[in-house]
């Protein structure tokens, strides 16, 4: 969900955080982010992988390819590497 800040002209993603509040984070270009999420995702469940499966195989935490998959981390070349690794693919897969 977006919203508009009147008093800036600035554009605000809503994120619940928990049931009492709301955690407004300025939007930024995340389109690459979700790109990859979305190819981590699409790639490891055509392999009958769940994000804690992957995540062995990867050496990071199962939270964060969570994370990855919802856009929500800007991830490293390392980490990258490591997925594809995982995944069996080449890193080019990840990002068309």
């Amino acid at each position: 969900m977006h919203t508009e800040n009147a008093n800036y002209g600035m554009l605000y993603e809503l994120h619940t955080i928990n049931s009492f509040g709301i955690l407004l984070k300025p939007m930024k270009d995340n389109r690459i982010l979700v790109k990859f999420g979305d190819n981590v995702r699409k790639i490891r469940k055509e392999k009958n992988l769940s994000q804690e499966q992957l995540s062995f195989k990867a050496d990071l935490h199962r939270t964060y390819i969570g994370m990855i998959e919802r856009a929500e981390k800007n991830v490293t070349l390392m980490n990258i590497e490591k997925i594809a690794k995982a995944l069996e693919v080449d890193i080019i897969e990840l990002l068309k």
